[in-house]
């Protein structure tokens, strides 16, 4: 039997300026395998388009009118986690790079990047893979490693060795089907945990549990 033609890949598209908006989709409607599927100018556009359409990939900025990006990111992959999340933006920010993962971004690339490159990070992340800009990755992973690979106690709280090893994989962006499958759980499990943890620590989302992580283990 032939083998089946590749799906495309189904993109929204967020950006508050509309030239810019209008640029991507143009040099993007001419790879025969990327389609834009819908466009959005704020954050809450974008989680409500992302709802509707069900893309395969969102393709934002950080910085929006009526908000982050980021938090429209996390949004996004709470109510779908398939929903894959690419940021392009104009800053070269540590903690935004970093903000991005622990919302469960797929990927950070600055606008200055080329044409081929933009297709090839879009396609990468689409696969399932995750890609940062060259000039900020080695920065970000250092700082990601020296916050994430403490495996000593939190102070303050009396988390398990299991409850560590879950928080510092939710510190690094990855999602409850993630954790499950690298730390050999159940989805159901990992749910378990996360929500003693929530308990222990005193927060009420992933975010802040990530974050509180990465301060007390810095």
């Amino acid at each position: 039997m032939p083998c089946p033609e590749p799906k495309n890949i189904r993109l929204l598209l967020v950006d508050d300026h509309k030239v810019v908006r209008s640029g991507v989709k143009a040099l993007l409607s001419g790879t025969g395998n990327i389609d834009v599927v819908g466009e959005a100018g704020t954050a809450a556009d974008a989680v409500s388009v992302a709802a509707r359409l069900r893309p395969d990939l969102v393709l934002m900025d950080v910085r929006l009118p009526d908000g982050s990006g980021i938090d429209a990111c996390r949004e996004i992959r709470t109510a779908r986690p398939e929903t894959r999340v690419l940021f392009l933006t104009s800053f070269a920010d540590d903690d935004a790079v970093l903000a991005t993962i622990l919302a469960g971004a797929d990927g950070y690339l600055l606008k200055e990047i080329d044409e081929d490159g933009l297709i090839r990070a879009i396609e990468t992340v689409a696969a399932g893979r995750s890609i940062l800009d060259p000039s900020v990755t080695q920065r970000v992973l250092t700082r990601i490693k020296d916050q994430t690979s403490t495996a000593g106690e939190l102070k303050g709280a009396d988390l398990s060795p299991q409850e560590q090893k879950v928080i510092a994989l939710v510190a690094e962006g990855q999602t409850n089907k993630e954790i499950a499958v690298a730390l050999g759980l159940s989805d159901k499990t990992v749910r378990n945990y996360l929500s003693n943890i929530f308990q222990k620590l005193q927060v009420s989302r992933r975010s802040q549990a990530a974050a509180l992580y990465v301060r007390r283990t810095k």
